[in-house]
Parts: structure tokens; C-alpha cells; sequence
């Protein structure tokens, strides 16, 4: 074995050089030598004593090095010379103003070159326990110490060759992933919402998803169909574009939607251009902060553009572009002085950002009915352009005093009856109308506000509140949020990939080839209805009656303990959302509710929440199933659908209107609405 002791002479100088080139040149001569006519095993020992050689040599190196360093580190701690050469000592000199360098780098080149020589030593001590040839077969210790090396070398080539494969496999996977990105934009520039394509999302095919996800439909007629006061202002010579804004409500996200529906059903009656509010953060909906979105508009969750495109009754647009048309130029003004108006910092683009000050600016320069859904219903003519306050509010006046025909009826009346029938079913106690009247037709822009102070807040039901003279537009507002206010396709597509997989578990039992199961949902989390936050063995000998023994169950729900659920697992098959995340990776977890409700919409029988409006919107699109699949007591919009507590049999039963609306969802929202169409 070669001495560890330092060498003398500067390694680096040409004479040494020379010398190591002339010893590496008879080397691989006589390698080459012992390499002819030697047998494979002879090989082999002959490159593991080149290994041991190579080890050593590259130790005494290391070594030389490290006193090099060493050297070097007493110059730049002392400022004193100990017979190294001008230019290292000046290159110490220049370390010494950069003090990250003599605190930090030399003790880490110490610590590296140290365990470089214990990692080496520690191979040489194992190299050791190698049995060795016999002296016949002229190989020596140098020859193993080199063959050692040589297959180290070679393992690290072939562990970068896996790494270049694997950054090769990632941007293979990122290009997909761009790949698959361009795609949906392209899917979605050419989207007609109409239908359901998920090829684009992952599946399943068309004809899968259309069968399992798909309550909507496709009418021509519907989307040419444009409100009176659109065409009465249209016909106005030089008359200016009028708009709608809004603020989102400020609970938790369904009643964010609800209010939506009925801004969006408003702007179109009344032929306005709707303005969507800016991306901002929505109550829990701000999961993960910093790893993916949290702030939404509404088009995230609805084909809003694809509505805007393929309807001629209804233009949206972003808040941004509706600041550069109208407040940039000069065309608001504050409602006191009348003195022109400019947003906030004059801000454009508000995603994002506090939506606070835009409100308060909003609420100055434009009109803000201050219309409560709780208190009054809103009204909207058959035609437009001339007053009518009185002769309404005479008959609902007349209607109240009466009492008319009773509210209660457990008989619907039908959607073709005369405004008075119709109205008997949905004033529900209130005791004014909200009319848009020629005031509010003339009005540059409406504002409708979310003022807790004032009480003014859209939480409501579009159905609950906007009511038609003419029936003929009456229903075809009800088949727009049908047919149009649906989630976008990659949660439609989720949906099914989840819902086929829980029919194709269910269908494991042979009494169950179509693959039915049950769902529930049990809200807990931050709801403050104490009557409904009943306990697990109780919401189980609620709802036992309902839902057969050993079922598949599906449970969407908000609580995290799953223990909760063990009344429910002794006796049925129990999933929830979390078991089938392998269907929809990569999806922003924000979105994980509203894909629970698709799911839990496609149950033979469902279990709900009484005053949540998660369940109620789960009940409504089960309401559009039932209809469009023509199920028992569709006529009278029964669905089959109960509550754990209240009222447990409603669904199954048809009921008119009653307050609070958002409690829960009524018939009138999906009962015999096809009527009249093509008829407007």
C-alpha cells in the first residue's frame, strides 16, 4: 500500500504531471498485457487491483489537498504567512474581506475532504475481505483498489443516466400537462353548454357521462329568446347600454350561488349587461393557501362565457371592462353631487384585492334598489314601457285582504294558470311587491347591494322571488338556471368517473346490476342549527327506514372524524368523497363540495340537512333528474328525498313556497317546466 504521508513537490507542477502521465501510460500498458489471454475470472480480479491502486493514489491527492487548505486557513485567520506561495497568499488576503468565506466555506471544504477519505478508507477496509487470486495470476493490490473504482464509477453513471431519464419523464409529464391544459381552453372557447364532453377532463366516455350527469337541455328557441325591456331599449335611438352589478353574498359558497342565480335571472329580464364581480376570496373557500387558487370568480364555476355567446338576450362582462367603458371615460357620477367619479386609485383590475372600496364606490354612483326578498316579491311585467305599479299592487292588495286562493293547497296550481293563481302559490306572506317599474327601466345601472346593516341581501331562491306576469317567460327563466346555471364539465366529468366507480362497487351484490346506492349528506362544521347537529347513532335511527340494510351509502359531509360514521357502517357499505381521490387528481380542493353534491344527487334515495343549502341544491338537481326521467310523482315534483329532522317528508310530498326560502328547495323549481316552449 502506498505511504498516506504528504508527497513531496507541488502536485500541480509540470515534472509531476509528466510523471503521473508516463506511470498512467505503462499502466494501461501492462493492463493491456495481462488483459490477452487471461480468462474471465483473471479479468475481474485484475480490475479490482486496479481499484485499490486508483483509491490510494486519489487518498494521497485528497490528502495533499487538505493540508493545502489547512495551510491556507491559518493565513486567512492569522494574516501571517507560513511559507506559502505570493499568489496563494494574496488570494488568502482577498478571501479575508468576505467573511461568509472564512466562517463558513473552509470548515465545510475541511468537513467534505475528511468524509471523503473515511468513505474511501472504509471501501479499501472492505475491499480487504475480497479473497484475493493465487500468486499465479499476476494480478496485484493497485489492480482491485481500480476495479473497485471503475464500478463505482459505473453505478454513478447509470444513477445519472435514471436521473437524466426521470427530469426527461417530467418534462415529458409537464408537456402533457400543457398539452392537456390547451386543450380544455380550446374545449372551452368552443363549448356549447348544451352538452357534456369529457374527453378532454379524463373521462368517462360521452355516452357515460351524458346517461349519469346530464338533467339539462339543449332548446334553440330558449337561447333567441330576448326580454321586453331589452327590445324596448334596444329600440331607443342612441339609447346607451345598461348594466347590472352586484355583490356576492357573504355566507358560505351555496348561498353565494343562490344569490348569483338570481342576479343572473334579473339581468336577463330586465335586458341588462351583467357585471361579474372581481376574483376574490369566498367564505371556505380559501383552502391551501399559497399551493392553489383561492380567488374565483364566477365563471370558475359556471360556462358563463359559453352563456354570454350563445344567448342573445344576455351580455356578461368583468368588472375590469366595465370600468374602462364606463367610469375611465367619464360617464359616473356620485348620486349627491353629481360630480364625475373615478374607482378607487383609479383601479381597473380588482382580482384579487380588497373588494371593499369598489363596493362603497359602487353604492355612491349608481341606483341601489333596496328590494328584500323576505319582505316583498319582485314583479316584472309582460311589457315594458309603461306604468302598471297600480293596477299590480291593486290585485296583490285585493289578494292579501282575501287571503285568496289559500297558500297552503297541497295541490299545485298549474304553471299555465292566471297570474293571480300562480301568485297565490308564491306570495308566502309577504305583504308588497317589488315592481320594475319605468324608474328603475331608465337607470343607467342597478347595483344590488349585500348590506347586512340594511338588511338588503339576495339570499333567496331565483323561483322564491322573480315573479313573471307572463307565464310563457315565468317558465322560461326556470329552464335557463336549469338548462344554463350548471356546474362547469370537468366537475360534471369528476362527477361521473366517482359516481361509476360507487355503481360498479354496489353492482358486486347480484340483486344490484344497475349499480344503486343511497347518499346522505350530514352537515356539521360551523352550522349553528343546534336542532340538526344530532349525534351519529342518532341521525342512524333517523333515517333507518329510508335506506335498506347492507347498501352502498355514499355520505357527503364536512366531518373529518370518521368515527362519527360507525353507526352508519355496521350496518350499510359506507363511502365518502376521500376514497376516491385517485379519480380527480390534481383538482383544486376548493372545488370538493360542489363535486360531493353532484354525486350525492345521483342516489336512489338521499338523506339531508333541513336548512342547509348544500343539501337543498342537491335535492334540486335530483328534482331536474326525476323530471327528466319521468319518476313516480314527478307530475307533482315529488322526489325522493328526506331530512334527518323537520320536516322529514316534505320532498316526498308537493309544497308551496314558505319562509325562510333558502331553508330548503321547492317543486317549483323543476315541476312541468317545458311548457310553452317556443311559444315566447
Amino acid at each position: 500500500m502506498m505511504s498516506s504521508s504528504s508527497p513531496k513537490g507541488d502536485p500541480g507542477s509540470p515534472s509531476k504531471r509528466s510523471l503521473d502521465a508516463s506511470k498512467s501510460r505503462a499502466g494501461r500498458t501492462r493492463r493491456s498485457d495481462l488483459s490477452k489471454g487471461a480468462s474471465s475470472q483473471e479479468k475481474l480480479f485484475f480490475m479490482i487491483i486496479c481499484a485499490f491502486s486508483f483509491i490510494s493514489t486519489t487518498l494521497n491527492v485528497i490528502h495533499t489537498r487538505d493540508v493545502q487548505i489547512q495551510g491556507q486557513d491559518m493565513i486567512r485567520v492569522t494574516g501571517k504567512d507560513k511559507g506559502t506561495s505570493t499568489s496563494n497568499s494574496n488570494r488568502s488576503k482577498r478571501h479575508m474581506h468576505h467573511p461568509a468565506l472564512v466562517k463558513h466555506d473552509l470548515p465545510k471544504k475541511r468537513e467534505e475532504s475528511k468524509k471523503k477519505r473515511e468513505e474511501l478508507k472504509k471501501k479499501r477496509e472492505e475491499s480487504k475481505k475480497i479473497k484475493l487470486p493465487s500468486k499465479e495470476s499476476s494480478v496485484n493490490e493497485k489492480t482491485v483498489d481500480e476495479k473497485i473504482t471503475v464500478a463505482d464509477d459505473v453505478k454513478d453513471i447509470v444513477k445519472d443516466i435514471a436521473k437524466v431519464n426521470s427530469e426527461v419523464v417530467k418534462m415529458k409529464s409537464s408537456d402533457e400537462l400543457a398539452v392537456a391544459d390547451i386543450k380544455k381552453e380550446e374545449h372551452q372557447k368552443q363549448h356549447i353548454i348544451g352538452g357534456l364532453s369529457c374527453s378532454v377532463y379524463g373521462g368517462p366516455d360521452d355516452e357515460s357521462a351524458t346517461k349519469e350527469m346530464i338533467y339539462w337541455s339543449d332548446i334553440k328557441s330558449d337561447a333567441e329568446y330576448v326580454s321586453p325591456f331589452k327590445k324596448h331599449n334596444d329600440a331607443k335611438k342612441g339609447s346607451a347600454t345598461q348594466y347590472m352589478t352586484f355583490e356576492p353574498d357573504g355566507g358560505g359558497w351555496n348561498n353565494i350561488r343562490m344569490a348569483m342565480e338570481t342576479v343572473v335571472v334579473m339581468a336577463h329580464a330586465m335586458g341588462r349587461t351583467l357585471v361579474l364581480p372581481p376574483a376574490q376570496g369566498m367564505y371556505l373557500l380559501r383552502k391551501e393557501r399559497g399551493k392553489q387558487n383561492i380567488h374565483f370568480s364566477f365563471a370558475d364555476f359556471f360556462h358563463l362565457e359559453s352563456i354570454s355567446r350563445e344567448h342573445d338576450g344576455l351580455d356578461i362582462i368583468t368588472t375590469e371592462e366595465f370600468l374602462l367603458r364606463e367610469a375611465m371615460t367619464g360617464k359616473m357620477r356620485k348620486k349627491k353631487s353629481g360630480e364625475v367619479s373615478f374607482p378607487p386609485n383609479n383601479r381597473t383590475n380588482w382580482d384579487g384585492e380588497d373588494p371593499v372600496p369598489l363596493k362603497e364606490w359602487l353604492r355612491e354612483v349608481t341606483v341601489t334598489p333596496l328590494w328584500k326578498p323576505e319582505e316583498c316579491l319582485a314583479l316584472f311585467p309582460e311589457n315594458a314601457g309603461h306604468e302598471t305599479d297600480d293596477d299590480f299592487s291593486s290585485i296583490f292588495d285585493k289578494m292579501n285582504a282575501n287571503k285568496g286562493p289559500q297558500s297552503s293547497n297541497k295541490e299545485p296550481v298549474a304553471v299555465t294558470a292566471s297570474m293571480e293563481e300562480r301568485m297565490s302559490q308564491t306570495i308566502a306572506g309577504r305583504k308588497k311587491l317589488c315592481i320594475y317599474n319605468e324608474e328603475m327601466q331608465e337607470a343607467h345601472i342597478l347595483h344590488f347591494m349585500c348590506y347586512h346593516k340594511m338588511k338588503v341581501r339576495l339570499l333567496t331562491h331565483f323561483y322564491a322571488f322573480l315573479f313573471f306576469e307572463d307565464w310563457k317567460q315565468q317558465l322560461w327563466e326556470h329552464r335557463f338556471v336549469r338548462d344554463h346555471l350548471r356546474y362547469i364539465d370537468e366537475l360534471q366529468c369528476a362527477a361521473a368517473r366517482v359516481v361509476g366507480a360507487v355503481r360498479d362497487i354496489a353492482k358486486k351484490n347480484s340483486d344490484n346490476p344497475n349499480g344503486e346506492f343511497d347518499t346522505m349528506h350530514i352537515r356539521r362544521g360551523d352550522f349553528q342549527y343546534k336542532m340538526t347537529r344530532l349525534e351519529g347513532p342518532e341521525l342512524y335511527e333517523k333515517s333507518k327506514d329510508w335506506i335498506p340494510e347492507k347498501t352502498v351509502l355514499y355520505i357527503a359531509t364536512d366531518e373529518r372524524n370518521k368515527e362519527f360514521f360507525e353507526p352508519f357502517k355496521k350496518h350499510y357499505d359506507v363511502y365518502f368523497l376521500d376514497d376516491f381521490k385517485h379519480l380527480f387528481k390534481g383538482l383544486n380542493t376548493n372545488y370538493y363540495g360542489m363535486l360531493d353534491q353532484l354525486i350525492a344527487s345521483r342516489g336512489r334515495t338521499f338523506v339531508g340537512t333541513y336548512y342547509s343549502t348544500f343539501t337543498g341544491y342537491i335535492n334540486r338537481m335530483r328534482g331536474y333528474h326525476a323530471d327528466q326521467d319521468k319518476l313516480e310523482g314527478h307530475e307533482l315534483g315529488k322526489i325522493q328525498s328526506y331530512y334527518f329532522t323537520n320536516s322529514q317528508t316534505a320532498m316526498i310530498n308537493f309544497t308551496p313556497l314558505s319562509r325562510p326560502f333558502w331553508a330548503r328547495e321547492y317543486p317549483v323549481a323543476w315541476r312541468d317546466i317545458d311548457k310553452g316552449i317556443g311559444e315566447l
